[in-house]
């Protein structure tokens, strides 16, 4: 986790960096165990392809939690996002590989309000692809 950003020394523009986040089966696993999700299209293949996706998938919650962790760690406190929106636009495929796939994480603030509130939107990409279509969080800074 990073420093604690402070509301007076963030402006409208201000980079909040990139990272990324490898994503395995076995993490699907262990958020299907955490969720209760265990829907197979995120562990089967062949349930996952004929149900007509290019094959196993991330759940979109597991997208976005990744997703907010580059702000809560800029942010300095997972509490300081006071709300979060955005829609799935494709899949996370994971391979049933030693890789697995990745989700690329930026952000910027695009508006300061009062009340130490920011507005902070997102690029999410995996395999080139945006896997989240204009995900913002609002986040409540020191």
């Amino acid at each position: 986790m990073t420093a604690t950003v402070r509301y007076d020394d963030v402006e409208a523009g201000t980079e909040i960096g990139e990272r990324t986040f490898p994503v395995r089966r076995v993490d699907l696993v262990r958020y299907a165990g955490a969720s209760g999700d265990f829907n197979p299209i995120h562990w089967n293949d062949r349930t996952a392809k004929a149900v007509g996706l290019p094959g196993v998938i991330a759940h979109g919650m597991f997208t976005m939690a990744e997703a907010a962790r580059l702000v809560t760690d800029w942010a300095g406190d997972p509490g300081a996002v006071v709300e979060y929106g955005t829609r799935f636009s494709a899949p996370v495929v994971v391979p049933d590989d030693d890789t697995g796939a990745e989700i690329t994480v930026s952000g910027v603030v695009k508006e300061k309000r009062e009340d130490n509130l920011v507005l902070v939107a997102l690029t999410v990409r995996s395999a080139g692809t945006r896997v989240l279509a204009r995900p913002t969080l609002l986040v409540r800074l020191a």
